[in-house]
């Protein structure tokens, strides 16, 4: 029998604010999926751990996250700024495990393989932002370390890539990679309804 942790991956404001580069369009949907997520999850009793992307100010700690390119980018995720807050309507339970990352995935770095081992978790069910970088980086992380995985597609999202590499597409391309050896794909509903 699997016990399952809800990893809530960098539901920040960075992705909510609309003049940000990082601005995802849709997360009022996505957002009211993970505030469900979260909810059946305490109300069962099952552990929920909260995971914030920060990083320094003068990027001491930034490593490649931004110099991936030709061009080094400005470091985001500043801790103490608005843009690495949680966003205002996430629904934070007293409950909850919070852990701080530095990179894209939720593992790389922090204590939360050890948090997993301690609850007694084989199991962790992915939501948050963004669908192609952090929560796609983390499911792949959990599946190599050989916990079961369910990705929960539409409590996902990110900002569109391009005019038709939108956000749809890249939450169907990740789930399509996912589902083919890393994890199991669920909507919000139908996770929440098989959730024991």
């Amino acid at each position: 029998m699997t016990k399952t942790a809800l990893l809530v991956i960098d539901v920040q404001n960075i992705y909510a604010a609309p003049d940000s580069p990082l601005y995802v369009a849709s997360i009022s949907q996505s957002l009211a999926n993970i505030n469900l997520l979260i909810e059946a999850f305490g109300n069962a009793g099952k552990p929920v751990i909260y995971v914030r992307h920060v990083h320094r100010a003068d990027g001491r700690d930034a490593g490649r996250m931004f110099d991936f390119g030709e061009v080094a980018e400005p470091v985001s995720f500043v801790e103490a700024t608005p843009e690495a807050a949680f966003v205002p309507q996430l629904q934070v339970i007293d409950a909850g495990i919070h852990i701080t990352k530095r990179r894209y995935s939720s593992f790389e770095g922090t204590e939360l393989e050890a948090v997993l081992r301690t609850l007694g978790c084989d199991s962790v069910a992915i939501c948050g932002y963004m669908t192609n970088f952090c929560c796609d980086s983390t499911a792949r992380a959990a599946h190599d370390r050989d916990y079961f995985v369910d990705f929960i597609s539409d409590a996902t999202g990110a900002p569109a890539l391009s005019e038709t590499f939108t956000e749809a597409r890249i939450i169907a391309a990740v789930s399509s990679t996912l589902a083919a050896g890393f994890a199991k794909i669920y909507t919000t509903e139908a996770y929440i309804n098989q959730l024991v």
